[in-house]
């Protein structure tokens, strides 16, 4: 599991070789919940409205529409433009560790929550017993 940052893979493919690679999908929201801002600014309810439909996508582990959706959308403003580029190339890149309805239905995590949570219980008992620093 990991956020989407190319290094993480890099990193973990010599050390992990055949792993199932899953991108936490909490991560892969925030990607879109930052572009839905930037189309959107000041503008809550287009946001939201924005979301549910590119969001349904990237929950069904639909990531190519998603990224050709994204690719479509047509803007005079650069930074938005370049936002737009970076986020879709974000989805396609890690289209394969984003397929959120096969790792379900194999009884995967698609969130970090449960290992971060699980990291810190046992590092944190750890390091708290007597003695320890």
């Amino acid at each position: 599991m990991g956020d989407g940052a190319e290094w993480i893979w890099n990193l973990a493919d010599p050390h992990f070789p055949g792993a199932i690679q899953i991108v936490d999908l909490f991560h892969a929201r925030q990607h879109l919940w930052e572009l839905a801002r930037k189309l959107y600014p000041n503008q809550e309810p287009e946001q939201r409205r924005w979301m549910i439909i590119h969001q349904d996508m990237l929950d069904g582990g639909k990531i190519e529409a998603l990224a050709a959706a994204l690719r479509s959308i047509d803007t005079p403003n650069a930074e938005v433009a370049e936002t737009i580029r970076i986020e879709s190339g974000y989805f396609e890149n890690n289209a394969k560790r984003m397929r959120y309805h096969e790792f379900r239905r194999q009884h995967l995590f698609v969130g970090t929550g449960v290992i971060e949570a699980g990291c810190k219980t046992v590092i944190g008992s750890r390091c708290k017993q007597s003695g320890m620093f």
